[in-house]
């Protein structure tokens, strides 16, 4: 299945400013809210349901020696139609 981008932002920011932005979503989700990304003009609202997938993968990319890019990511996932859960295993974050 094809992948469509509905919304995309990529900025350096300080380790404060991602905290609170995560601590919006964070929010949003407790609260049972949408969440909507803007920039600009340019603006998408997602509804998670109350049960979405979680997905947290740490990477690290470059050459099998010496130093590469590190990253963690964050995903929420749901099928549009409402159905399919998932999970395996429960996840730890210190």
């Amino acid at each position: 299945m094809p992948e469509e981008v509905l919304f995309k932002s990529e900025s350096r920011r300080s380790r404060a400013e991602i905290a609170a932005y995560l601590r919006t979503v964070a929010d949003s989700l407790d609260d049972g809210n949408a969440i909507t990304l803007k920039r600009g003009d340019e603006s998408t609202t997602l509804d998670p349901p109350a049960r979405p997938t979680f997905e947290v993968k740490a990477e690290r990319e470059g050459p099998a020696e010496g130093p590469g890019e590190l990253s963690v990511e964050f995903e929420l996932e749901w099928d549009e139609d409402g159905g399919g859960e998932g999970g395996d295993g429960e996840l730890e974050i210190e």
